[in-house]
């Protein structure tokens, strides 16, 4: 599962408790949760039996503007392993405060670990070019940690599905003479288009008038990526299931100004003959 907390704006301790809830009640078993607040992660994940680590524990430095927009956290279900918290910053990139988490994951029947990466790009329209950068990264950290089972990849990418960024980790384009391949859960079984970021949430709908400034806007942001047989040749991840969640007001709250993605994955190992 996959959900963009919009740090402490609005009502933060009645979204914090609409989001506990649901994350309650759907149990995932590998969380990323994006523009997180340190001292959010225990409210959201409290009873939930999910371990959580925040980019602030695990960090050598802290990026500018994470005390305004919060960072990147995990939670899982069994306990995790951070192997490497990668810095997206760059001259053409600055302001980006969000890290990317890598951990491994053991999974249950002796499946061995399995490498969860939770990233947030660059979040301006007109940085595609730095998102290209960012992607561009995520493959070389995959290939740095990946294990034998398909790597696990969720968060906000800030991207629809037409853009470059999408198409090279989907296989549908180079970037710099290179190419890598994951599948993209809500493409082979989500319902719909999939917005994850729209005007219909009035959360996102004041960001979305100051930032893109043109009515009914709709964007699908949020995604769960899943490591193909390329890299993974004696595994698989198959997709068995795609949905939003904390899309709907309950007694008029609103959970974030994104939608979550939650994705049923079944994972296992290949007979080797």
């Amino acid at each position: 599962m996959t959900l963009n907390v919009w740090n402490n704006r609005g009502d933060a301790a009645a979204r914090e408790a609409l989001i506990n809830a649901e994350l309650r009640r759907l149990a995932p078993d590998v969380l990323a949760l994006q523009e997180v607040l340190p001292g959010q992660l225990p409210r959201l994940i409290e009873g939930t039996g999910l371990h959580g680590t925040h980019q602030s524990q695990t960090a050598a430095v802290t990026p500018p503007h994470a005390d305004r927009f919060g960072g990147t956290a995990i939670a899982t279900r069994a306990p995790h392993r951070v192997v490497e918290v990668l810095d997206q910053r760059g001259t053409d990139a600055p302001d980006v405060p969000w890290l990317t988490l890598a951990a491994l994951v053991p999974l249950p029947e002796q499946l061995g670990d399995v490498l969860f990466i939770a990233p947030t790009t660059s979040f301006r329209l007109d940085m595609e070019a730095q998102r290209e950068r960012q992607v561009l990264a995520l493959s070389d950290l995959d290939a740095r940690h990946r294990t034998a089972l398909p790597t696990i990849m969720a968060g906000d990418f800030n991207a629809d599905p037409e853009a470059s960024s999408i198409r090279y980790l989907t296989g549908r384009q180079s970037l710099s003479g290179r190419s890598t391949h994951f599948h993209d859960a809500w493409r082979i079984a989500g319902s719909g288009p999939g917005h994850t970021w729209s005007a219909d949430n009035p959360r996102a709908a004041e960001d979305i008038g100051r930032l893109v400034r043109q009515p009914g806007h709709r964007s699908r942001f949020d995604y769960v990526f899943v490591g193909s047989t390329h890299a993974h040749p004696h595994a698989y991840a198959r997709v068995r299931g795609a949905e939003l969640v904390l899309d709907e007001p309950v007694e008029g709250v609103w959970a974030s100004d994104h939608y979550g993605v939650v994705a049923d994955l079944e994972v296992g190992l290949l007979a080797i003959p």
